[in-house]
């Protein structure tokens, strides 16, 4: 679902993709039985997946939406440092 993705198009229509709240868009993807939301933004021509979640109801939940919006200041902050700092680790190798 990811490739499908093109930084020169204009976004996915109606139903695999939909803007969410300003520029943040979700991405509906599927895994088996499972349905999955996957909160994303463009930063130029790179796209910052920022939250993914399981698909509960047919409303996204402000407490996702939030999520998505402070990993993307949290993105921000990292590019604009006069230092770039790395992603923190995820997963196992989390501190």
């Amino acid at each position: 679902m990811l490739n499908r993705l093109k930084s020169s198009d204009p976004p996915l229509p109606f139903p695999r993709s939909s803007q969410v709240d300003g520029q943040l868009r979700e991405l509906r993807c599927h895994y088996g039985r499972e349905l999955y939301r996957v909160l994303y933004r463009r930063s130029e021509n790179l796209f910052v997946l920022l939250h993914i979640f399981e698909k509960r109801g047919s409303v996204i939940s402000e407490v996702e939406k939030r999520v998505a919006r402070e990993r993307w200041q949290d993105f921000k902050d990292r590019m604009g440092a006069s230092t770039r700092q790395p992603p923190r680790a995820a997963g196992h190798d989390a501190p």
